[in-house]
């Protein structure tokens, strides 16, 4: 295998740092694209510079926000600003992180990362896209965003969480393998409740005075995450590492 220099855009996120982290272990020379590091995908400051030399770009940048005027408006100015860098700096391949399922839920994040899709797909620079499930790091943040006083609110949801840094290994792999479109969809090794895996972590983190509440989103979002839409078709990838493995592996 060819030692490439990869562009991991995000490469300080919960995917980015195992991206960074996997390809450097293989022998890739690894730049980390990131504000805290002097680039802004959204204003393009910084990338035609950090882009000098590099073979790949492995996008894994995201943002914090479930409104769709904010998703689409960051996903959009991110990609373009990105591919447009790309191309003026020679990247030969494009690597792209999507969410398993998002056709059926065309709102909020979700709406954003259909648009990243297209743009990457009649962008200039040749791609691979590969959708997964929520990670098992999703969890935690569920917690900290739905958290008041002694409820969390969660949306009844059905998904197969998939450890982030099989993510990773998933990525490097399909920079390395050359660009090959779409590739099959990467889940967990289970199917879960949202509602069971708070409550799971909830009481490995010592918090059991806390009570986990379930609700049904409305619309087309809610409609796909209770009908288990979310969920990866029959012959896509499946990691390893089920979600109590990951809980168990957890610090005390």
């Amino acid at each position: 295998m060819l030692s490439m220099r990869i562009a991991v855009a995000g490469g300080t996120g919960t995917v980015g740092r195992y991206v960074v982290e996997v390809a450097r272990l293989r022998g890739h020379d690894v730049v980390s694209l990131s504000r805290s590091e002097g680039m802004d995908l959204v204003t393009g400051r910084g990338l035609e510079q950090s882009l000098a030399g590099v073979d790949t770009v492995i996008d894994v940048a995201g943002i914090n926000s479930t409104a769709t005027k904010k998703a689409v408006d960051y996903f959009t100015n991110a990609s373009q600003n990105l591919l447009a860098a790309e191309k003026q700096a020679g990247v030969k391949h494009h690597v792209a992180l999507s969410i398993a399922g998002i056709d059926q839920a065309r709102s909020g994040l979700y709406a954003g990362k259909l648009v990243q899709e297209d743009t990457v797909r009649h962008g200039d620079v040749p791609w691979t896209l590969l959708r997964s499930t929520q990670f098992h790091e999703f969890v935690p943040l569920v917690v900290q965003a739905a958290s008041a006083g002694p409820v969390v609110m969660v949306p009844k949801m059905f998904t197969a969480p998939v450890a982030a840094s099989e993510v990773a290994e998933a990525l490097v792999a399909a920079a390395e393998a050359g660009p090959q479109g779409r590739v099959p969809d990467l889940g967990g090794p289970r199917t879960e409740q949202l509602a069971g895996l708070v409550r799971a972590y909830l009481h490995r983190t010592g918090r059991t005075g806390k009570k986990v509440l379930e609700a049904p989103l409305p619309g087309p979002m809610g409609k796909a995450m209770r009908s288990g839409a979310l969920i990866p078709a029959p012959g896509s990838a499946v990691g390893r590492q089920a979600f109590q493995e990951w809980l168990d592996a957890l610090p005390h």
